[in-house]
């Protein structure tokens, strides 16, 4: 009877290519996968914990912080659930929505840009890196005009924005989603017909669609396994009914499915920001609701009403009724849901974040068993992970 040794080594947590500080033990035997074995934990910032001491308002900088890459998405899905709780979803003006989702499709833009560079280059692909990184730079530029920072924005408020949109950023907005779908057709036409590109990605990371339910996973990664499932458009929310756009999915189950669904998710996203341009009409940014939401500064500055609903938010803080909530929004990963559980009191008695990265490296294992070292480059790659999303 033939006998075999496999060998254990370590791949990370400081290697390149797993996105942050993600520890994967694999055994091997020769350069085939046997075992893969995540490790996470680096991180551990405490996210949950932490807003059990802050009130409602006072979490929201903390939600920039779990994937860094799409930050917006994180505000938005915190800000519904708390809304949810206070009973103010359907208080929400208009021009809110609008803005809510032209911001979210940028990030979800922004998000998949730094994905397919990445992923590139992991696999040796340098050029479409370069050009990956143009593009996220208008983006970026867009977050800084509107919310004052690059990164960790803080833009969306409960009961709707921080500030309006600022003169003239809508013409630059709209050009850009006009011009983006040509930038795609330029990073397919460095990739999708290169040979070693397809033989890099074709057939890796196979996960069948029961699989792939069974093990939680969601967004981009479900939908390459042939899932046809997009809260946005299945359990809508901002006004996401009202926009029409095409669901990406793909029956490959392997990493080539999820690269073309990404690259059609970057051009609907386009599709869904100019009908959000041709929408937005002048009006409100924010809920009339002064004992929960935070005034805009002028009213603070200017009137003594204002001052006083800012001081009781800022030193107390609004109280809901008791009773708990979930908001599931469909980030550039997947799902991201906040769990709320009031008591009555200023802050949450309990916040649990269902992190779509968290759950999608679940299936890590699972698509790399059989696989060689290679191939579990491009397996990280395809789940398009954020570490501040899985250990928070």
């Amino acid at each position: 009877m033939a006998t075999f040794e496999t060998m254990t080594i370590n791949m990370g947590p400081q290697h390149p290519s797993t996105h942050g500080v993600l520890q994967l033990v694999l055994e091997l035997d020769g350069e085939v996968v046997v075992k893969a074995t995540p490790h996470i934990g680096f991180l551990h910032r405490g996210v949950e914990k932490l807003s059990e001491h802050r009130t409602y308002h006072q979490v929201l900088p903390l939600t920039d912080r779990l994937d860094y890459l799409a930050p917006m998405h994180n505000n938005l899905g915190y800000v519904l659930a708390v809304e949810k709780l206070f009973g103010l979803t359907d208080a929400i003006p208009e021009r809110a929505q609008v803005v809510r989702v032209i911001m979210a499709e940028l990030t979800r833009i922004k998000s998949h840009l730094v994905w397919l560079a990445c992923h590139a280059l992991d696999i040796g692909a340098m050029t479409v890196f370069l050009y990956c990184f143009r593009e996220r730079e208008t983006v970026m530029d867009f977050y800084e005009k509107i919310s004052g920072a690059r990164m960790t924005s803080n833009y969306f408020r409960v009961g709707g924005l921080s500030a309006d949109l600022p003169a003239g950023i809508e013409q630059e907005i709209r050009k850009f989603a006009q011009e983006m779908p040509g930038h795609v057709e330029t990073y397919e036409g460095l990739l999708t017909g290169n040979k070693i590109w397809q033989k890099r990605i074709q057939g890796v990371g196979v996960i069948s669609a029961e699989d792939a339910i069974d093990l939680g996973v969601s967004g981009p990664s479900l939908r390459g396994s042939g899932v046809n499932w997009d809260l946005r458009r299945d359990q809508p929310y901002s006004g996401y009914e009202n926009y029409d756009f095409e669901v990406a999915v793909g029956d490959g189950c392997d990493t080539w499915s999820r690269y073309h669904c990404r690259l059609k998710e970057l051009r609907e996203s386009c599709k869904i920001i100019l009908q959000a341009l041709d929408r937005l009409k002048p009006g409100p940014i924010l809920a009339d609701a002064p004992k929960v939401c935070l005034p805009p500064k002028k009213d603070v500055v200017n009137s003594i009403e204002g001052l006083i609903h800012h001081f009781k938010i800022i030193s107390e803080g609004p109280k809901p009724e008791p009773g708990e909530v979930y908001v599931g929004v469909e980030n550039p990963k997947g799902e991201v849901g906040y769990y709320l559980v009031s008591d009555g009191s200023p802050r949450p008695y309990r916040m649990k974040i269902r992190p779509a990265s968290f759950i999608n490296l679940q299936a890590l294992p699972k698509m790399c068993e059989g696989s060689l070292i290679a191939d579990v480059v491009a397996v990280i790659g395809t789940l398009d992970i954020v570490l501040g999303e899985i250990d928070r």
